[in-house]
């Protein structure tokens, strides 16, 4: 089972860049950008060497960042080497967390939502409200970007630290590992 380079792994790319940079929009020729330019693509070394390189124009370094884009995209060639190697049938995941806006991960970002806003009820077009548009999909960069926007019309333009879309993150994260 190869890893492909398709929207989901650029999400997670994205995902990790901004770790590193603390900021949503992908650097010009940063990971996210060498990496977009595999989509369609297995994940090969050569793509991971591309988005080492995307990386090192960011941090100006040669050591991959502590859960960056060059770890993730190693990690997950290196899981799906091991996937084919073990070459069980077990679906039978005991991890919580789907990478879908499930029942249990909506639930997860409406509570973050009460706690930004101390109301019971979810805020119309607030993060609850967009995570609930993408019911029962993956967790994408889309829907993330969804999710932020409602977090910001709540909070009055700002992110916030373990707020709805760190608790999207986290369960898409968790999905992973």
């Amino acid at each position: 089972m190869s890893v492909q380079v398709d929207p989901a792994f650029i999400s997670q790319i994205t995902a990790a860049e901004k770790l590193i940079t603390g900021t949503d929009e992908p650097v010009q020729g940063g990971p996210t950008a060498k990496a977009q330019q595999h989509v369609g693509q297995n994940l090969t070394s050569q793509v991971i060497h591309d988005i080492t390189e995307g990386e090192k124009l960011i941090t100006g370094t040669d050591e991959p960042f502590k859960d960056g884009p060059t770890a993730l995209a190693q990690s997950a060639l290196t899981n799906s080497r091991i996937t084919n190697n073990n070459n069980n049938n077990n679906n039978n995941n005991n991890s919580n967390s789907s990478g879908k806006f499930d029942s249990e991960t909506l639930s997860k970002i409406s509570e973050a939502e009460k706690k930004l806003t101390g109301e019971p009820q979810p805020v119309k077009g607030g993060p609850t409200a967009q995570a609930q548009s993408h019911a029962k999909e993956p967790i994408t960069s889309q829907a993330l970007h969804d999710i932020t926007e409602g977090e910001k019309m709540v909070t009055g333009g700002e992110r916030v630290k373990g707020g709805p879309t760190s608790t999207a993150q986290s369960e898409l994260g968790k999905s992973r590992s």
